[in-house]
């Protein structure tokens, strides 16, 4: 079996796997541990260690608890708090765009996201939200784990882990003014979003909405104009199509082994486009941001009650917002490229920078 073909299978694997565990546990936030399985199976490496795991909880429940601590500003002086939530997630997506981890970035922006909107409604909703992500982080990375333990990376050929002809150096990162209009950029598509969950008293139940909004500021974080826009339409239309079939299918017939063999079913078909011989495809990423639409859509969903009129409700309701959301960021980002100075250069910077997935 070459890389390829071995990680697609691990991709799927592990995620189907960790959805099938959080949903037998009945956790309010079950779609948390696939998702975070899913990421870092995403990526053509070898298998995170324990500190790296460690590092990617942590990662994502500090986040979660430094949102904790604008919630005094946000709501006694809204304007000091929104500067500071500014600036935390123009920090996140600058991480990213100077070529830092896009997982840690996304997982900083996701964080910052989800504390902020769930716990200016409620702090206890907010208090059980860090609880069920550290759960789910936990777990997500133990199926990781367990996906490397069934499938390692000694049983592809090894012909197919060696890169074809010489190795070129790794692309030097953006420079700083790049990297900061790229954040820049970033911040114009979550913050309006993000405030207009703030001033909503029930952004408690689209904590799905927000995580796929955050997801897209770090989506554009290293494309350029066309090129992004592009990559979040495809993104959307991806997930929400997948989404939909497995809603249908799951009404008609509702059950955890289905559930489970339609997320590793689409992590096959997705995985093919995200892997290709010892790397990945161009488009890789998109597909990567696709499927984990797919996830935030149908889980939500099938949490609310398979079946029942008000769970169909809420998934074509929560579809809805997803595009909306991704229209407002394709239209943030031309207009906010419009003004740039040189598009040119910009342009041969960032198709030169990282290539990572997510």
């Amino acid at each position: 079996m070459n890389i390829a073909n071995l990680r697609i299978l691990r991709m799927a694997l592990g995620t189907a796997l960790s959805m099938w565990f959080s949903q037998a546990m009945a956790w309010n936030m079950s779609f948390i541990a696939p998702v975070f399985t899913m990421f870092i199976l995403a990526l053509p490496v070898p298998a995170i260690g324990l500190r790296g795991g460690v590092k990617f909880v942590l990662v994502l429940v500090s986040a979660l608890l430094v949102g904790l601590l604008f919630l005094p500003f946000l709501l006694h002086q809204r304007l000091v708090g929104l500067l500071l939530l500014s600036l935390a997630l123009f920090w996140s997506f600058f991480h990213t765009a100077r070529g830092g981890s896009p997982v840690v970035g996304t997982f900083l922006t996701v964080g910052l996201s989800l504390a902020t909107a769930v716990g200016t409604v409620s702090v206890d909703a907010l208090l059980d939200l860090i609880q069920g992500v550290g759960t789910g982080a936990c777990f997500g990375v133990a199926f990781v784990w367990v996906a490397h333990a069934i499938l390692p990376d000694s049983s592809a050929s090894p012909e197919s882990t060696r890169p074809p002809g010489k190795r070129p150096p790794p692309p030097p990162p953006p420079d700083v003014q790049t990297a900061g209009r790229l954040a820049l950029r970033s911040l114009m598509i979550v913050m309006p979003i993000l405030v207009w969950f703030l001033l909503s008293g029930s952004s408690a139940s689209y904590a799905a909405v927000m995580i796929k909004v955050a997801s897209m500021g770090q989506q554009v974080t290293t494309d350029q104009t066309s090129t992004a826009a592009r990559s979040l339409l495809i993104s959307t239309v991806i997930g929400g199509i997948g989404a939909i079939i497995g809603w249908e299918i799951l009404s008609m017939w509702p059950s955890l082994l289905i559930y489970t063999l339609l997320i590793g079913l689409a992590g096959l078909v997705v995985g093919r486009r995200v892997f290709s011989g010892p790397g990945m495809l161009p488009t890789g990423g998109t597909w990567t941001y696709g499927y984990l639409t797919m996830i935030v859509l149908l889980a939500p969903a099938v949490l609310d009650g398979q079946g029942g009129g008000s769970a169909d409700a809420a998934f074509w309701s929560r579809l809805l917002m997803f595009f909306g959301a991704t229209i407002y960021s394709v239209l943030a980002v031309y207009v906010f490229d419009a003004f740039k100075s040189s598009p040119r250069s910009d342009s041969i910077r960032i198709e030169e920078a990282q290539t990572k997935p997510i």
